[in-house]
């Protein structure tokens, strides 16, 4: 059975193959396109992944779109309606979309992609993000919710998944519509916080280490969380519903004051009034997200009766909230599939067609993310020489990894590409930018002069899985289901944290990555070597990207960021280039 996976035009299209239950290959189109989150449909995506496995699209029995289109725009019809005629605004951009393009969804699909309309099946949104959650989780049985800012009109939902011999089933137990989402007000507050939706989440997020919940009165305003964790948006604050750029009103500058325009300074520590002002709301934001993810836990384990938990949706990528619900929720075990928000949507589809839909076993869990591109040592070696950069090749990978932990160990920072590209927005060790974390001078040079982007914003650690409890608070001491893809945020040990100065966020936290041995062999070579060395099995690691940057696919843009950027160093495979005083 070869299902292929397909999710597109709203933020990072993707597609994905699962073969007889096995995920075979899986990639965001920004990966080939470089339009970072491109939302158009994944023809190189989908190219790659048949490639991949050796096969043609006619060799597919089922292209999967993730969503049904026409019920989506029967929920945006219908809100320009109710909203007439204050939605005038957004009325000309949606319906030039909706008109042009997506009503005729099944023959774009067959046109760009080369498949047939009996080839093609659509599933929900939320339905194919369940899917990507449980059908990739370790468990049999779990309760699954996803949240996001909105598929068709669900914008939050709690499901049921079982599985035996004879298939999976995954059922619709509650859930919340559209304007009420907790993914709508968390870009809503993005957006005046002056962070690009869709991407400065994960700003927010940092963000809200420098500051203090105190504006829980003033958010008790924004919504209001009922006891069966449904949550009700007031609608005088916000207008996504409306209008096609700007998604809260006037009045919710009344109520918390002045939005930060983008290109305004923002020192953290503070160092005026609006800079702990605009901390201070991040920091309530966060609160209320965790408390709310709290409440619906909650809620899915009376409904459910489950002992495991997975979630899925943008909402699952809040690290931090996924360690509260793991620390303090009723679950034993979360998973989160590592890429939870709309890409994934497509692994999903090509998941439920399988599992659900034609009632095939289930294979093996998700047990690491490398499902992209690979680029063979000696086709590296040819594209550098044709370059004319100077490199070294070395033989084996002990060799590599003892000179990698060498340099690293002296200070230096480098860039690292190894095997096939990470599927999600976590760089996982194949496509990483690694650094002393006991260097405390690491994060501000990585931040500043080689990511170009927002000092405040921390770095990750990737530490060896069989010592992650010698510095890290993790859940009974040992890795979890979420470390491993990097998923959850964890309190840094004390005594730890003057070691890892340059992974440890400013609250005592760090978004913790475990490298095991058999399922990421490579990375934690490296990591080991680096341990022989110094002592300390971790490493900081971030993505091989510069800032609006998709992370790197290819040899050809991995030397690009190390020629653009202050990285002393890049390996890609076994090759080693240098930069060397002249």
């Amino acid at each position: 059975m070869l299902i292929l996976g397909i999710s597109a035009f709203f933020h990072d299209s993707a597609a994905a193959l699962v073969v007889d239950g096995e995920v075979v290959a899986a990639a965001q189109e920004e990966r080939f396109s470089r339009l970072k989150h491109d939302a158009d449909l994944p023809v190189q995506a989908a190219r790659f992944c048949l490639e991949q496995a050796g096969i043609s699209i006619a060799d597919v029995d089922h292209v999967v779109f993730y969503e049904k289109p026409l019920r989506k725009f029967e929920r945006i019809l219908t809100t320009h309606l109710r909203e007439f005629p204050r939605s005038l605004p957004q009325f000309p951009r949606s319906f030039a979309t909706w008109l042009g393009k997506r009503l005729w969804m099944k023959g774009e699909l067959c046109q760009r992609l080369g498949c047939t309309p009996q080839q093609l099946l659509f599933s929900e949104h939320h339905l194919s993000h369940a899917a990507s959650a449980f059908l990739c989780s370790p468990f049999d049985r779990a309760a699954i919710f996803t949240v996001d800012g909105v598929g068709e009109s669900a914008t939050t939902s709690i499901y049921r998944g079982s599985s035996d011999d004879h298939g999976s089933q995954i059922e619709l137990i509650e859930e919340l519509h559209f304007p009420h989402s907790i993914g709508l007000l968390y870009s809503a507050l993005t957006a005046y916080l002056g962070f690009e939706v869709n991407e400065g989440e994960y700003k927010v997020m940092g963000l809200a280490a420098y500051g203090t919940p105190c504006y829980g009165a003033k958010f008790a305003e924004l919504c209001t969380i009922a006891d069966d964790a449904s949550l009700t948006l007031d609608l005088r604050y916000f207008r996504f519903h409306r209008h096609p750029t700007r998604s809260f009103t006037s009045a919710l500058e009344t109520l918390l004051g002045p939005a930060r325009t983008p290109t305004a300074p923002l020192h953290l520590p503070a160092r005026s009034d609006d800079d702990q002002r605009f901390a201070d709301i991040a920091a309530s934001l966060q609160e209320l997200t965790e408390r709310y993810l709290l409440r619906l836990a909650e809620r899915a384990k009376r409904l459910t009766g489950e002992r495991n938990l997975c979630l899925a949706g943008g909402v699952a990528l809040n690290c931090v909230a996924n360690h509260r619900i793991q620390s303090e929720g009723p679950f034993e075990q979360l998973f989160v599939q590592p890429a939870a928000g709309d890409a994934g949507g497509a692994l999903g589809a090509a998941l439920w067609a399988t599992h659900v839909l034609h009632r095939l076993p289930r294979r093996e869990p998700l047990r690491h993310a490398f499902l992209g591109a690979a680029y063979a040592e000696d086709e590296i070696a040819r594209f550098l020489s044709e370059c004319g950069v100077k490199f070294r090749l070395f033989g084996d990978r002990d060799r590599v990894n003892d000179e990698v932990a060498r340099l690293l160990a002296a200070r230096q920072v480098g860039g690292w590409f190894q095997g096939r590209f990470e599927w999600g927005p976590r760089a996982l060790g194949a496509r990483s930018i690694l650094a002393d974390p006991r260097d405390p001078k690491a994060l501000d040079r990585v931040n500043q002069k080689i990511k170009f982007r927002e000092p405040f914003r921390p770095f990750a650690p990737a530490v060896l899985a069989e010592e992650a409890g010698r510095w890290f608070e993790l859940p009974d001491g040992q890795p979890d289901a979420l470390t491993p893809f990097m998923c959850s945020v964890v309190p840094v040990k004390q005594e730890a944290r003057a070691q890892l100065p340059a992974v440890t966020h400013v609250d005592g936290t760090a978004r913790v990555q475990t490298v095991d041995r058999k399922t990421n062999p490579v990375f934690h070579g490296l990591v080991e070597a680096f341990r022989r060395q110094t002592g300390v099995g971790v490493l900081l690691n971030t993505s091989l990207n510069l800032k609006d940057e998709p992370l790197c696919a290819s040899p050809a843009e991995a030397l690009g960021v190390f020629l653009r950027s202050d990285l002393d160093f890049l390996v890609l495979e076994n090759c080693l280039v240098e930069k060397r005083p002249e």
